[in-house]
């Protein structure tokens, strides 16, 4: 296949370059096109004010690979290699292996799932692989993962493309009890800003905070139809999967239309003119 690899983490992170490794060994044209830093919870920023410059690297990945450092956000990256770098629109876009999760309500602040929502929005099958710990290294399971789907007839090529969010958890091989598809959960953060001085005295405020563990099920909070409800019910979320240790595999959409509470709307008429009070 004719892949793309991206993420968020910077060119040289070591979950991408391990995945970028995996993928040539196992006979893939590979092209990375990745930020030059870090660019961790940008979400789908673009860059719109300023040039976004792109530098070939050498001497960092196998030389069958073509890497790129690009200035801009994870959503740069993979828009500038489809627009401007890549000679020929690529087979999938795999964004990753992320240093972290993206579980539940994470996406909408990843940088590694818009790198590939970016992908699946030019309708290019897409994958965004995350490891799902801060402090872990052996990135080379989640690796060793991603050639296998791609190798699996059953899905590859996809007769659809769409994005699969998949969270790997930090274990070895042998300790991974199996892959499950898996609907988005809920995570949520306790959220702290810690004020600080700077040398020169002037007060900033530093993000700090830590995840809490998932304490609902978003169907508790969702008006789905009974029978909807209960088939997704015997779906676990993102979350418990991985507490469960397995990999977790979950469709995404850019598509964020609330279609049930469209019913709930529907006694509302929206009148033509904005009131000037």
């Amino acid at each position: 296949m004719n892949i793309l690899v991206s993420n968020d983490d910077g060119i040289f992170a070591q979950g991408m370059r391990t995945l970028a490794t995996a993928l040539a060994a196992a006979e893939h044209q590979v092209t990375v096109v990745c930020p030059d830093r870090e660019r961790s919870a940008t979400g789908h920023g673009l860059t719109m004010h300023k040039p976004i410059r792109a530098e070939m690297v050498e001497g960092v990945f196998p030389p069958t690979v073509q890497a790129w450092s690009c200035s801009g956000t994870p959503a740069d990256c993979v828009k500038l290699a489809l627009g401007a770098l890549v000679d020929q629109p690529p087979d999938v876009v795999i964004s990753g292996i992320n240093h972290g999760p993206n579980l539940g309500t994470d996406v909408l602040y990843s940088g590694t799932v818009s790198a590939a929502m970016e992908g699946a929005m030019e309708g290019i099958p897409a994958i965004a692989v995350s490891l799902t710990s801060f402090s872990h290294q052996t990135f080379t399971p989640a690796a060793h993962f991603i050639c296998d789907l791609l190798a699996d007839t059953t899905l590859f090529p996809m007769a659809k493309p769409m994005l699969l969010n998949v969270n790997v958890p930090p274990l070895e091989t042998a300790d991974i009890k199996g892959v499950t598809l898996t609907r988005q959960g809920i995570r949520r953060y306790f959220d702290l800003f810690e004020k600080r001085l700077d040398p020169r005295g002037k007060t900033y405020y530093w993000l700090a905070g830590e995840a809490i563990e998932e304490v609902e099920d978003p169907l508790a909070t969702q008006r789905w139809p009974e029978d909807v409800r209960q088939a997704l019910a015997a779906i676990p979320t993102d979350v418990q999967a991985i507490n469960d240790r397995y990999i977790s595999v979950t469709p995404l959409q850019y598509n964020l239309t609330a279609v049930t509470d469209l019913d709930s709307l529907a006694a509302w008429h929206p009148r033509s003119g904005v009131s000037s009070v």
